[in-house]
């Protein structure tokens, strides 16, 4: 018998509504665009986009991988726009950003994975708002390492890869990607003198200890920056929720991290990567 576990109160979140929140909506529309807030269903969204912030996702909205724990739609994508950088660009423009996250699907059908079409939407961007500064969520383009450093010559503020949940989970939730693997494009975000940043899900059946030792893998790899956050189980044909952690779980972790040497940790049980991503990382960029 199927067990399923309540949620707990702190929890709840607002539904969307507001002036700042139709305003990105449509421009969403009007622009084509695709945003990780909707397609992966954050918790966020009414915030965010209230405060009139999200998330861009290039490259569509159909993933090569089939990741468990996430609710983007797995397939065979279609061909990408080669103006979305552009479209990105005039809605960060529209939206008068100061600080702009951009991560995509994983195109394991692409060459390059996409990385060309990431550092593109950075040159746009940037020719259009010179000071809006930039964050990339990527993936990990399998190990390609000129891929990855076509981004890396792009220069963005804060590039990120998210090593997602602990290694003994991979098989189970991320069977398309490898933990080593992850760590050294962290590593390689790191030695070209960027600012890495990773996030991991927390409650898929994880142990304390293998939290911390994620940890510790990231920041030997050089990376600074961090986020926890509560995993939410999409649909019920999603990985389970194997628990439900504390915000005062959440609140030692961050403070553990930053005596282990991270420059910040966001964690909570509503915390996302892009989530406040410009507050992480204020003064320190």
């Amino acid at each position: 018998m199927k067990i399923t576990i309540r949620k707990p109160p702190w929890l709840k979140v607002s539904l969307p509504s507001g002036e700042g929140f139709a305003r990105v909506r449509e421009l969403i529309r009007s622009q084509d665009l695709h945003t990780v807030c909707h397609s992966a269903r954050c918790p966020n969204l009414g915030e965010c986009w209230g405060n009139s912030t999200a998330t861009f996702m290039i490259l569509g909205d159909v993933c090569t991988r089939n990741c468990t724990f996430c609710a983007v739609d797995g397939g065979v994508p279609l061909a990408f726009d080669q103006n979305e950088p552009d479209r990105v660009a005039n809605s960060v423009k529209l939206l008068e950003l100061k600080y702009a996250v951009i991560t995509s699907v994983t195109r394991d059908d692409l060459s390059d994975g996409g990385a060309e079409h990431f550092a593109a939407t950075v040159r746009a961007i940037r020719k259009t708002s010179p000071h809006c500064r930039i964050e990339l969520l990527i993936p990990d383009f399998q190990g390609d390492a000129e891929a990855l450093q076509r981004v890396i010559e792009a220069a963005p503020d804060v590039l990120g890869h998210n090593l997602e949940t602990a290694p003994s989970l991979y098989s189970k939730v991320r069977p398309q990607a490898d933990y080593r693997r992850s760590l050294e494009v962290l590593g390689m975000i790191a030695e070209a003198g960027l600012r890495a940043k990773t996030g991991l899900m927390l409650g898929l059946g994880e142990t304390q200890t293998e939290i911390y030792n994620v940890m510790r893998d990231a920041l030997d790899a050089g990376c600074r920056l961090m986020t926890l956050g509560q995993y939410l189980q999409p649909t019920g044909k999603h990985y389970p929720v194997a628990r439900y952690v504390h915000p005062d779980e959440f609140k030692e972790y961050a403070r553990s991290g930053e005596e282990m040497g991270f420059d910040h940790i966001e964690a909570g049980p509503l915390v996302r990567s892009s989530y406040k991503a410009h507050e992480q990382v204020e003064g320190i960029i």
